[in-house]
């Protein structure tokens, strides 16, 4: 299968540090850093998975707002001890094996320097790129923490939060209502299983485009069990481009999560939604603000955390060569 992708490119100001981090951290250690993380993830996306773009952001997002972006979420579970990849939040999170590979490829030319974190906040950005979105400068210099608690990952909100209860999560990690709507049109590129949306079809939910509602229902079907949980597009519009259509899909009552469909409801934040769905320059500056600060939550950076040389596991317990 043949395709064009094009890719806008702007570029935006950003401070040149944020909470200690700074643009162009590698660039005397390890100057081709960010071109390696970028080669991998245009390399997956291209020949491999277009839809891993949504699920890299979703890996960054699901980091930062746990213990903050420290990479823990990269952490495998042991027969000893369990890690974010074991609680139900991060059931269906992807993109590690990409991170991995980048993290390997690091190693090779520039040993126990690129922490995983930042090869987190690396690839999510270039997977905005990637897709359409505005590329914008990443500030680096994280470090990986020590700790990996399934209970931790309980404060991520859920396919069916409301809009008051997302938002109490969002300010207590430093960010405003602007911030969480701006940072939810990541959705634009990103997919559900059924599991997180089908109570809402089996009321005919009345906030949600009957038409819609119909191709979901076939989609889904009747049954809760795991092996019917097929997946859907939460941009029904340009699945695979980072724009604003998704904040028009849910004026229009096209939002397939809960959450979605409210930000377009509650009157706290349908004005913004408007705003986006109409204004997409405003949306993409917007979007660059909000990532970038969202990547400085409970950053470890100097002598705090360590440098893995393996993101799924911590230094002490690597007994062999990556």
């Amino acid at each position: 299968m043949q395709f064009t992708i094009i890719v806008v490119i702007l570029f935006f100001i950003v401070p040149l540090a944020l909470a200690d981090l700074s643009v162009g951290f590698y660039s005397s250690s390890c100057p081709k850093a960010e071109a390696i993380v970028r080669k991998v993830v245009q390399r997956n996306y291209l020949y491999i998975d277009r839809s891993i773009a949504g699920g890299l952001l979703r890996l960054h997002f699901h980091d930062c707002f746990v213990r903050g972006c420290d990479a823990s979420i990269l952490i495998d579970p042991t027969e000893d001890n369990e890690s974010e990849k074991d609680a139900e939040a991060n059931e269906t999170v992807r993109g590690f094996e990409i991170i991995d590979k980048a993290k390997k490829k690091l190693e090779k030319v520039c040993p126990s320097t690129v922490s995983c974190a930042d090869i987190i906040a690396l690839a999510a950005r270039d997977a905005v790129s990637i897709t359409g979105g505005p590329w914008y400068a990443v500030p680096t210099g994280r470090r990986d923490g020590f700790v990996s608690n399934p209970s931790n990952a309980e404060i991520l909100p859920g396919p069916s939060s409301t809009v008051s209860h997302a938002l109490q999560i969002f300010t207590s990690k430093g960010m405003t209502l602007s911030e969480m709507v701006t940072l939810m049109g990541a959705h634009t590129i990103g997919y559900a299983h059924c599991g997180f949306f089908r109570k809402r079809l089996e009321g005919r939910d009345s906030t949600m485009d009957p038409s819609l509602n119909e191709k979901l229902v076939r989609l889904c079907g009747n049954s809760s069990s795991s092996n019917n949980n097929p997946t859907t597009f939460l941009d029904q519009n340009t699945s695979f481009v980072f724009d604003n259509q998704f904040y028009e899909e849910i004026v229009n009552k096209r939002g397939v999560l809960f959450i979605d469909q409210q930000l377009a409801l509650d009157s706290s934040t349908k004005g913004l939604v408007s705003k986006f769905a109409t204004d997409a320059e405003s949306f993409r500056r917007s979007f660059v603000n909000a990532i970038v600060k969202m990547g400085s939550i409970g950053v470890l950076v100097g002598d705090d955390g360590e440098i893995r040389t393996r993101c799924w596991d911590y230094n002490n317990n690597n007994n062999s060569d990556p």
